[in-house]
């Protein structure tokens, strides 16, 4: 029972955390999509720009929240699944950035290596979820 409680706890906080990160970073892109590329020193230049960072950052961020917390309530571990997924993809895009065009700066490296932890949390309590029984079936 303790091993059940600790995996939901611990499910339910990263779920619930990758959520609010990517909507934060989502708002952020709606309401100011300079502020978004500010964090990597780029400058918008038209319209297009901000159009494009409003839609990638802002509303593609809002719908992969929706899906997490759409999996939060209907199923935890393909939550777990999909957030991996997600820090993972982000995690080897940068590494991708490493081998083509070189070293990160400190954005990068800091944003690594929280990418590469939340990927790695994510897999082992995916990993070590406990089995489902009929009465806690779909969380």
């Amino acid at each position: 029972m303790k091993k059940r409680t600790f995996f939901k706890i611990a499910t339910v906080t990263l779920l619930s955390f990758s959520a609010f990160s990517i909507l934060m970073v989502s708002i952020m892109a709606f309401m100011n999509p300079q502020s978004v590329m500010d964090l990597v020193q780029v400058q918008l230049p038209n319209n297009d720009a901000f159009s494009s960072i409003r839609g990638v950052y802002g509303g593609v961020g809002f719908a992969i929240t929706t899906v997490i917390i759409y999996t939060l309530f209907k199923s935890r571990k393909t939550g777990l699944a999909f957030i991996a997924l997600l820090w993972g993809t982000y995690a080897v895009s940068r590494l991708i950035t490493i081998a083509v065009e070189g070293s990160l700066g400190s954005f990068g490296q800091q944003w690594l290596m929280i990418e590469s932890s939340l990927c790695l949390m994510s897999l082992l309590l995916l990993l070590l979820y406990p089995e489902q029984t009929a009465e806690t079936a779909g969380r």
